[in-house]
């Protein structure tokens, strides 16, 4: 779906150059310029936007409900960690990029979702994703949110990546975490408290063709991610008056679970040891978080989380 935005918005760009409005073009350039780090400090929201008809009928076509398990206080600031990516990423766009019940699930808190930076470098796209509330997945982004000295704001990242995109399929349990540290440390270095969040059901909205580990396909998506920044999934779910082919994601319910805060002090250099201690603690109450939930939400008992 985002491509598909950017797409357009990257045509309309070209279509001002080569026709009779490339002054607009170039006065956009200037401003593109100028305004060039604003997706690292904080983006540029819209109320406006966000409130948008079109996003309650979004979440109400799956539907996409927002789970809370434990108050989050407005006095800190968090980092809540997305699982998992899936290939649409609904959860996260529908309950934090919209006007949807967290703001009266948990009131002072204000919800940043950090995306890949590259989107930002898209004409006029940037402009639509920075007003929904979506903000660059750099560094330096995640620490100007987390640096908010009263607190209340809330950094929003899916662990996974475009690479666990390609681990979207039915049924698929697989999050890639094992190595992704980095979010540990940011929340070591500012203080932040640490968030699990899984949103069940994820996985279901498409059906992907088969890409198992070490397949051709496999190893070309891979590679093409390494290359591009973002993974090409390969998927299909229904059309508009049928339910055997399309690109419309299936009607299947999201239950993204909030859940309880994991308690972190500041350390402005933390060591190896420590940031591993702490991953393997947030590992542990993410893998409780789902154990505790997933019975409500059609997971089988015998099913479980595999890390990777």
């Amino acid at each position: 779906f985002l491509c598909l935005v950017a797409q357009f918005c990257c045509g309309f760009f070209v279509i001002l150059i080569l026709g009779n409005f490339w002054f607009l073009a170039v006065l956009y350039l200037l401003w593109l310029y100028l305004d060039w780090e604003t997706p690292c400090t904080g983006g540029r929201r819209s109320q406006w936007v966000r409130n948008w008809t079109v996003w309650k009928y979004f979440r109400e076509y799956f539907p996409i409900h927002l789970i809370k398990t434990s108050d989050l206080s407005p006095n800190h600031n968090y980092l809540l960690g997305f699982h998992p990516h899936g290939v649409l990423v609904a959860g996260a766009f529908g309950n934090f990029c919209t006007s949807s019940s967290f703001k009266n699930l948990f009131p002072g808190l204000t919800p940043y979702l950090h995306i890949m930076p590259i989107w930002f470098s898209c004409p006029f796209f940037r402009e639509y994703i920075m007003s929904a509330g979506m903000v660059s997945a750099s560094k330096e982004s995640v620490s100007y949110v987390l640096d908010n000295k009263g607190g209340g704001h809330a950094s929003v990242i899916v662990i996974g990546g475009a690479e666990e995109s390609l681990n979207a399929h039915p049924g698929s349990l697989t999050l890639n975490i094992l190595k992704r540290k980095g979010f540990i440390k940011m929340a070591l270095k500012h203080g932040a408290h640490l968030v699990p969040v899984f949103s069940f059901g994820e996985n279901e909205l498409f059906k992907q063709v088969a890409n198992p580990r070490g397949s051709r396909l496999r190893n070309i998506q891979e590679k093409l991610q390494k290359i591009m920044g973002f993974a090409l999934p390969l998927f299909h779910a229904r059309g508009v008056f049928q339910y055997s082919f399309g690109l419309i994601p299936y009607r299947q319910p999201i239950h993204t679970v909030v859940g309880s805060p994991i308690p972190v002090k500041q350390n402005l250099n933390p060591t190896t040891e420590e940031i591993e201690q702490l991953h393997a603690l947030y590992l542990q109450k993410l893998r409780t978080l789902f154990e505790e939930h997933k019975r409500n939400y059609g997971i089988p008992e015998h099913k479980s989380l595999i890390f990777e």
